[in-house]
């Protein structure tokens, strides 16, 4: 069985959902790089949102009146959980807790990723809608201890060449 795929159209599917429940949500992981080269460098198999503890409650509600269910994952956690339906594909939940200042916490009290003001205020584009999104900084930031794969290596060159931005050593891949 062939895995689908979530596309640009799917993508603003979920734009138009978002605008439509009034709810903030920052585009992040391959659809975050790609929005920030304004491109679709690659397939991706869902689509992952930075989103507040309340907005996520009120998404939840609609995607389940939707026709969503939960996706298990080894890694689930209240801060990070997909849903998914069949025609829709997956989405990724990434939840944060919004702070003064204008910055969030991922994961507060467990693991307190602090997520900057500015790294909240990139903007790109999919398929020529402008989507909120990570920083360039943040995207490098995030990609970040743990084995990271193709995709991820891609991702980060992508950007490098895109935006002159340095990489750690071990987000470099030798090529062979």
């Amino acid at each position: 069985m062939k895995k689908e795929q979530m596309t640009a159209d799917k993508v603003h599917w979920f734009l138009d959902l978002f605008d439509e429940l009034g709810i903030k949500v920052w585009i992040d992981g391959g659809w975050g790089v790609d929005a920030l080269l304004d491109e679709c460098t690659r397939e991706h198999s869902d689509l992952d949102i930075i989103i507040s503890w309340e907005d996520s409650a009120v998404l939840t509600k609609a995607l389940s009146a939707h026709g969503f269910v939960d996706v298990y994952t080894d890694d689930r956690k209240d801060r990070n959980f997909v849903m998914g339906h069949r025609l829709h594909g997956k989405i990724d939940f990434h939840v944060i807790e919004l702070i003064e200042g204008g910055g969030a916490i991922y994961g507060p009290g467990e693991i307190d990723w602090i997520i900057t003001e500015s790294e909240l205020n990139a903007v790109g584009f999919i398929g020529g809608r402008e989507v909120r999104c990570l920083s360039v900084d943040y995207q490098v930031r995030s990609h970040s201890g743990y084995t990271l794969q193709d995709t991820d290596f891609a991702d980060l060159r992508a950007l490098q060449e895109k935006y002159n931005v340095k990489l750690l050593p071990d987000q470099i891949k030798e090529e062979a």
